[in-house]
């Protein structure tokens, strides 16, 4: 029998889950890799340190699918790595038993992704329960996806 927790549906394109940038480079509301978690960036400090010490960045980010605050600290001449961020917008047909169908521009259906247990898990539902037709922005990094907000349909 087949482990139902197991998904092979998903192809690697070929890019990588992360890319490396100089932390030097990276900025506030970017997107940087903390303690394993793709985050954004919410705070930024460089420190400045003694006569041959390299100076030091200091960030804060929150987890883009747990919003769990993380820090790190790295010298500013150092790589770190950003996580690779697709965005993509579905058209909400359906939920059942908490999970969405959700279809895509080209009229593909999916069906494996949950309600997320959060204020747009909750919003979700409701627009869906008062029968409006609404777009649900999902993310996806590092082999996560999540639902992260909901759009008003563009009138054709």
């Amino acid at each position: 029998m087949a482990d139902p927790d197991l998904d092979f549906q998903t192809g690697e394109s070929g890019a990588s889950a992360t890319y490396p940038m100089q932390c030097s480079a990276l900025r506030k509301n970017g997107y940087v890799v903390l303690k394993g978690r793709p985050c954004k960036i919410v705070e930024m400090s460089t420190s400045k340190t003694g006569k041959h010490g390299h100076a030091k960045v200091n960030l804060v980010g929150i987890d883009i699918f747990t919003n769990k605050k993380y820090e790190d600290m790295c010298p500013s001449t150092h790589n770190m790595d950003v996580p690779s961020i697709k965005r993509i917008d579905y058209q909400l047909v359906n939920i059942n038993e908490n999970y969405m169908s959700l279809m895509s521009d080209n009229g593909d259906i999916r069906e494996d992704l949950r309600v997320p247990d959060n204020e747009v898990g909750k919003e979700i539902e409701s627009k869906f329960e008062a029968g409006e037709e609404f777009m649900v922005t999902v993310i996806a990094a590092m082999g996560e996806e999540c639902a992260v907000a909901t759009k008003v349909l563009a009138s054709k």
